[in-house]
């Protein structure tokens, strides 16, 4: 059987068709004559993930993204298709699909975080998803608190600064510069009154070698005469033990009683009680007395105005008198 040329044309364009469809889908990374399980994650952003990029385990390629839609619920969502090519690899179904950095230049994949479920998922499940945190934020997170350290340091040492200006104002400063001449002027007074002071305990050395001369003298007769001291103090020791000993009670008791009684006595003037209460409270000897007074009074006046009849002067008073007699 003879084939034509044409059937041998379209076998072979076939043929390289097939091998330029192998070849395209094998540059992708999809094998198209292995058996692919494919899985889905929701995620509120991709941060730049596309389809082709790696789907990893512990770092080991099994699978890559498929496609990168919008969920058509108008929630801005992304739905995330990915395979997996690896036969053996088992996912359970709490197995994480964290979106992760591959690289430092800012390559993105699919890292798989396998759960400890014995429940495996199945073909088209939807895995729970995750987004690693990116370098930025990673920086962003590592330096906030340096940041807000930062900020609160630079506002004390903003109103420090405040602080400082306000108080350091021109009277400020001018009244620092007078409590620096003043404090000049007074260690230069200090310095020549410590000169002065030199300059008299250097004059009045002997006199002072003098009086310390008279204070060791004293101190060496108090120490020679420490016995006659004792027994001073011996002495007045027994004075004061006597006149603690002595009836001192006594006395002050009977001092009491004194006072108690002249108390009484008075308190019987005030009264009106016996002679010396009458004496004194009542009235009628001192207005007897005036009368008295005032009829001596009259007395002597009418003596003065008219002696002869109580004196008689006569150098012949006998014969008067006999002649009455006759």
């Amino acid at each position: 059987m003879r084939i034509s040329k044409e059937v041998k044309v379209g076998f072979v364009m076939l043929l390289a068709i097939s091998l330029l469809f192998w070849g395209a889908n094998f540059l992708k990374g999809h094998d198209i004559f292995s058996k692919n399980r494919f899985y889905f994650a929701v995620y509120e952003h991709v941060d730049r993930l596309a389809p082709s990029n790696p789907v990893t385990v512990n770092g080991f390629k099994v699978g890559q993204v498929e496609s990168v839609d919008f969920i058509p619920d108008y929630s801005g969502r992304l739905l995330v298709k990915f395979s997996i090519t690896e036969e053996n690899l088992r996912v359970p179904n709490d197995t994480k699909a964290e979106i992760v950095n591959l690289d430092i230049l800012g390559s993105k994949g699919i890292d798989l975080q396998l759960g400890k479920s014995a429940d495996l998922a199945s073909d088209q499940d939807t895995l729970t998803s995750g987004i690693e945190s990116t370098l930025t934020e990673t920086v962003n997170q590592e330096i906030a608190p340096l940041k807000q350290k930062a900020e609160a340091l630079i506002s004390t040492v903003d109103s420090a600064i405040l602080m400082i200006s306000t108080i350091f104002n021109q009277r400020a400063r001018d009244d620092l510069d007078s409590s620096f001449s003043s404090i000049r002027k007074s260690l230069k007074t200090f310095n020549t009154t410590m000169s002065r002071v030199d300059g008299l305990v250097a004059e009045e050395r002997e006199h002072l070698n003098k009086i310390f001369e008279n204070v060791e003298s004293i101190s060496g007769n108090l120490a020679k005469n420490n016995q006659t001291l004792t027994n001073s103090l011996s002495n007045i020791e027994a004075i004061t033990d006597s006149l603690a000993g002595a009836n001192l009670r006594q006395t002050v008791n009977s001092a009491s009683l004194a006072m108690r009684q002249l108390t009484d006595i008075v308190q019987k003037v005030n009264n009106g009680e016996g002679s010396l209460g009458l004496l004194v409270n009542n009235d009628t000897l001192y207005q007897n007395l005036e009368a008295s007074a005032a009829d001596l009074d009259k007395l002597l006046l009418d003596m003065r105005l008219n002696p002869e009849r109580y004196v008689h002067f006569s150098i012949f008073g006998r014969k008067d008198k006999d002649k009455k007699k006759k």
